[in-house]
Parts: C-alpha cells; sequence; structure tokens
C-alpha cells in the first residue's frame, strides 16, 4: 500500500514538473516574440529582389554564382519605388551581370529574412528569390562583384557553404527545377 503510494506521488511531481517546465517555456516563448516585435519596430525595413540563374547545357543545369567581397551569392538588389519583383530582377541583372534575356520561372518564389546594421542603423531585411533562365554564357560583371562562375549544383553548393541561407535557398530552387523539369521531360540530369 505505501509503495503504491509513493508511485502515485512520484507520478504527481513528474506531471507536476512537466506542467512547469512547459510554462516556463510558454513564458520565454512569448517573450522572445515580444523581444522581436520591438526588434522589428526599431528597424528600418527594406526589400531586395533578385534571382538564382541558371542555365541548361547538353542537358546540365549550371548557376551563376557573383563573388561579393565577403561572400558568394546570387544577383539582387533594392527594389526601387513602384518597381514589381520582376523590373526588379531584369534591371539588378542587367546591371550586375550584363544580361538582358532573362526569363524568370512563375512558381518558385523564396523569401529570406534577416537583420543587419549598416552605419549604427538595425536594419530589417526581406529579400525575395526568384528563378530566372537565360541562354548566355557572356557575364558582365559590376563594379558590386569581384568574380563570378558558372557552376553545377553540387560545385555551387560547395562554393556556398559559409553562407546556409544561399545554401538553403539554392537547394530548393534545384529540387524545384528538377521536379519542373522532370515532369516536362526536358531532360535527365542527376539530382
Amino acid at each position: 500500500m505505501l509503495k503504491k503510494r509513493k508511485i502515485r506521488r512520484f507520478k504527481l511531481d513528474l506531471k507536476q514538473e512537466k506542467l512547469k517546465t512547459f510554462f516556463k517555456l510558454a513564458r520565454a516563448k512569448e517573450k522572445l516574440r515580444k523581444l522581436k516585435e520591438e526588434k522589428e519596430k526599431k528597424a528600418e525595413y527594406k526589400l531586395s529582389c533578385g534571382a538564382i540563374i541558371f542555365k541548361i547545357d547538353k542537358g546540365i543545369l549550371y548557376y551563376l554564382l557573383l563573388k561579393y567581397p565577403t561572400y558568394w551569392g546570387f544577383v539582387k538588389g533594392l527594389v526601387e519605388l513602384e518597381e514589381t519583383e520582376e523590373q526588379t530582377i531584369e534591371r539588378e541583372a542587367a546591371e550586375e551581370t550584363g544580361l538582358y534575356d532573362l526569363r524568370i520561372l512563375p512558381g518558385f518564389r523564396q523569401v529570406q529574412r534577416y537583420f543587419y546594421r549598416f552605419e549604427n542603423q538595425l536594419i530589417r531585411k526581406e529579400a525575395v528569390f526568384r528563378l530566372a533562365r537565360t541562354e548566355s554564357w557572356k557575364i558582365k560583371i559590376s563594379h558590386e562583384h569581384e568574380n563570378y562562375k558558372w557552376c553545377t549544383y553540387e560545385q555551387a553548393i560547395f562554393v556556398l557553404k559559409r553562407i546556409k541561407a544561399n545554401v538553403a535557398l539554392l537547394t530548393k530552387a534545384h529540387n524545384f527545377l528538377f521536379e519542373q523539369l522532370k515532369q516536362k521531360g526536358v531532360f535527365e540530369f542527376s539530382k
């Protein structure tokens, strides 16, 4: 009888500890949400649009990567007044790469969200990325970039590895393209 009481008491104590932990986590989560809201209110908002530019040659997908001063990434830039996403992408691609033949694919749209500081001002940034196809190999990089590369998916992942968000973005784009092209029977390539 005493043993059963101890077991019941232990189970009750365990349930109470679980409830305390649950409520602590809930309060912490709410506190984090409020801190995030305060941070967003204090930050200046900026919207960019960019493209994961690709080319298909002999059944192989190639992605265009641009070398910024501190990392490798994709074409992107700030949206100007009354510009659509597509217009921003086309303008930025022309300015940064000299490409004028982009075809933006419908159905793929990914958003990266992050904060950074610029001249002691907190900035809240959203960068919208679309997929765009080109037929050109010739690239003329702008003063913003140090270099460029056409890479297969595997090569691009290796080059981008420092920025995990860009690796994830490229992986989503590659998987999307793989499925689209597979459905259309455009060509066979390894995932």
